[in-house]
């Protein structure tokens, strides 16, 4: 759940800030999807 609010957030960061920042948050906010669908890939399979 927190994981998802941090993407979330990210999302808002990188729609608000500027090109070189929201680059660097695409690419966290990218991470943190990829992360998240481990962990619920890892969970469904527990």
């Amino acid at each position: 759940m927190l994981l998802w609010i941090l993407v979330l957030l990210l999302l808002l960061l990188a729609i608000g800030g500027g090109i070189v920042v929201s680059k660097l948050l695409f690419f966290l906010l990218i991470v943190a999807i990829v992360l998240a669908l481990i962990g619920a890939f890892n969970r469904s399979t527990v």
